[in-house]
């Protein structure tokens, strides 16, 4: 019987706190309105003033090695027990374009050779961002074109390259191997044409490093035949020295080394955009604030009855 008065008891208390809520909240309703508007119409204003950005892509397969390797028959055998690879290298196609893409030294030289500071700038993108509405008075508001830019040439290369390694991005399929090469910017023409230069400078630094190789090996094993006397040594050289030809010459016959293109990089249509998500972004503020103006009228509330507990009667 006595816990049957304890369970009612807590149940009223429950029911008394509950209501104690809700009255606070109606009582301060206003506030938490008038909170919950300004800080939804300060992330609308934010949301408009950021441009789209755009993804421009590439999708490719990496080049079967297999048929290169069988196309020189035995000579792989021969190569792999002299310590020469002639089937692209120990990496795959995926680990060798994100090393390079992501190396400091390779993205260096592409932000000094075709000046990517510069094209990345607020400035030179301007005249291709496209805002929610076609507005961008907030855009304008926030940004200015022509404040002069104080830091030194190498604090600015380096703050390029910190943005290409956000803005570039390399993904791969394990089922399929198809990878992913991507750009993401602000300026969907200039995203095309980065997501180009960086296909074209990748393969071709990979294609520069062994080529680069063979030709030393090719220079040393040249060497080494003229000093050998063993015709059948220097038989399995000469053909060792075939071998590393044909793959000089069937690597310098494709577009791109170690790739080959299924889709090719287009200019993301205007509506294409990828982000900003603008309505979660509101979504999510417009909870956050009632959430927040709750707490925060709760915990003046409790300020209150803290005080007044406090004082003297």
């Amino acid at each position: 019987m006595q816990n049957n008065r304890f369970d009612t008891n807590c149940i009223e208390e429950d029911e008394i706190d509950l209501r104690e809520l809700f009255n606070t909240i109606w009582m301060h309703k206003y506030k938490i309105m008038m909170f919950t508007f300004i800080l939804t119409s300060l992330t609308i204003i934010y949301t408009l003033s950021v441009p789209n950005s755009y993804k421009s892509s590439v999708v490719l397969a990496p080049q079967d090695q297999s048929s290169t390797s069988s196309s020189l028959g035995g000579l792989s055998a021969l190569a792999g027990m002299a310590g020469v690879s002639l089937g692209g290298g120990n990496m795959d196609a995926y680990n060798s374009l994100n090393t390079v893409i992501n190396d400091y030294g390779f993205q260096k030289m592409l932000v000094e050779k075709y000046n990517l500071s510069e094209k990345l700038s607020p400035k030179a993108m301007d005249k291709n961002l496209v805002f929610a509405l076609g507005v961008r008075t907030f855009y304008d508001f926030f940004h200015s074109n022509n404040k002069k830019d104080d830091r030194s040439k190498d604090e600015i290369e380096y703050d390029t390259i910190k943005k290409l390694k956000k803005i570039v991005s390399i993904s791969s399929d394990k089922k399929s191997g198809a990878i992913t090469l991507s750009v993401v910017l602000p300026d969907r023409f200039l995203a095309k044409k980065l997501l180009e230069i960086y296909l074209s400078e990748s393969t071709n630094y990979l294609r520069k490093i062994d080529m680069l190789e063979i030709n030393k090996k090719l220079h040393y094993y040249k060497n080494e035949l003229a000093n050998i006397s063993d015709i059948e040594l220097k038989t399995q050289i000469s053909q060792l020295m075939s071998a590393l030809v044909q793959k000089r010459v069937l690597s310098s016959a494709s577009e791109f080394y170690i790739v080959k293109e299924i889709t090719k990089p287009e200019v993301p249509y205007i509506k294409d955009k990828t982000k900003p998500k603008r309505a979660l972004i509101v979504i999510v503020a417009f909870i956050t604030s009632i959430i927040l103006a709750i707490f925060g009228v709760f915990f003046i509330e409790f300020l209150k009855n803290s005080k007044e507990d406090n004082q003297p009667n």
